[in-house]
């Protein structure tokens, strides 16, 4: 990948009066516009008063969003270029008001023959750039969070749902089983005994549902999601970028380490932090009454 290749920024008028979000067609700096990406899937912009939240909306309504191969490649790509972006501190990705996304794009999977054929593809694992993105990613769900929906959902580190929101992982219903991550990080998130029966019975769970058993962390209105889940994230990117992620990254190993091992590398982060310059402009920010200016080194 070109790393002068950066974000095409779409402009789109949002119409929700006091509850407007904002919304930026932000040139990138140093970017001519022949180098600018272009997308057929998904909608990539800036939102937020400062322009330092990145928005990624997936557009494939005639299919709910189904995530095929060419969709999620923008999204691993356009990731990929907000990652790279010093003024980017947080990014929200979404879908529409009827679909997050119904899920993986079965019309893609079924003429596949043979094992080798799909091993030997890597199939799937350009989703992994979402598990992996290093700044803090929240997903606003509305609609439908089917199958791979759900399971691209649960990769984000937030999940915010509208109360119109449906959780579900229906794979067994079609002679499958979850591929990435519905036998593994729901049980993390709503336990052992609700996961088996989602996952058994492909029944899903309403966005209330989600919320009681931990899945997501709140549930708006369906017309207030995003501008509530926009100031959320705006309060994230307020902070040392530096920091967000390395609170990430600390957090994220709660998952994947005794609690031993975790609590010596959450120590270990701590006292990274004291190597940065932003702890100290913290600091004294906060001794001095004073809003930080935080650098990100």
């Amino acid at each position: 990948m070109n790393s002068a290749e950066r974000l095409k920024v779409v402009k789109k008028h949002v119409i929700g009066g006091a509850h407007e979000p904002h919304i930026h067609n932000r040139a990138i700096k140093g970017v001519s516009q022949q180098e600018e990406r272009k997308y057929k899937y998904i909608h990539v912009r800036t939102v937020g008063k400062g322009s330092n939240v990145g928005y990624i909306e997936l557009d494939r309504p005639s299919a709910l969003n189904a995530l095929c191969d060419p969709l999620m490649l923008e999204v691993s790509n356009a990731l990929d270029d907000f990652e790279s972006d010093d003024s980017i501190g947080c990014v929200i990705l979404t879908g529409s008001n009827k679909a997050f996304s119904a899920g993986a794009d079965i019309k893609q999977m079924a003429p596949v023959a043979k094992y080798a054929d799909i091993y030997k593809a890597k199939f799937l694992s350009q989703w992994d750039k979402i598990a992996s993105f290093r700044k803090p990613l929240i997903a606003a769900v509305n609609g439908y969070a089917y199958g791979g929906g759900c399971e691209i959902a649960m990769m984000c580190d937030i999940i915010y749902a509208g109360d119109t929101a449906k959780f579900g992982q229906p794979e067994i219903k079609i002679g499958i089983i979850p591929g990435a991550g519905g036998t593994q990080r729901l049980p993390r998130a709503v336990g052992k005994s609700k996961a088996m029966e989602m996952v058994l019975t492909g029944d899903p769970i309403t966005a209330d549902e989600a919320k009681q058993y931990g899945l997501v962390a709140d549930v708006f209105s369906a017309k207030d999601l995003l501008p509530k889940v926009i100031e959320k994230a705006e309060k994230i990117a307020a902070n040392s970028h530096l920091v967000t992620s390395m609170c990430k990254e600390a957090t994220n190993k709660a998952f994947e380490m005794t609690l031993a091992e975790g609590l010596h590398f959450e120590k270990r982060m701590f006292h990274s932090t004291f190597a940065t310059d932003d702890r100290l402009e913290g600091m004294m920010a906060f001794i001095e009454k004073r809003k930080p200016n935080y650098s990100n080194e």
